[in-house]
């Protein structure tokens, strides 16, 4: 094996996942829901910790709306349907 070898593999792999086309999935707010069914609403579906929920539910009350996850579309159409279901206003951007 030549020296670097390896680690030139890594990059290629790195390249790839570079490549990948990332989508935010975004919650809006609105004045329907409570802090907590979103909460609960994002630890259930995106997978957030309790910490994490709740500081993304409190940028939905203040800015409006939060990018709560990062991924491909494919990934995340499902979420936003599930969140959609609950009553939430959400989209894949």
């Amino acid at each position: 094996m030549r020296p670097f070898e390896q680690f030139e593999e890594e990059v290629d792999v790195l390249e790839e996942v570079v490549g990948v086309d990332q989508c935010d999935l975004i919650v809006f707010n609105d004045e329907v829901n409570t802090f907590e069914f979103v909460i609960e609403t994002l630890i259930d579906v995106c997978g957030h910790s309790a910490e994490q929920a709740e500081q993304c539910t409190l940028l939905i009350h203040f800015k409006g709306k939060c990018a709560v996850k990062k991924g491909t579309f494919e990934e995340l159409a499902p979420m936003r349907n599930d969140i959609c279901r609950r009553g939430i206003a959400a989209e894949v951007q």
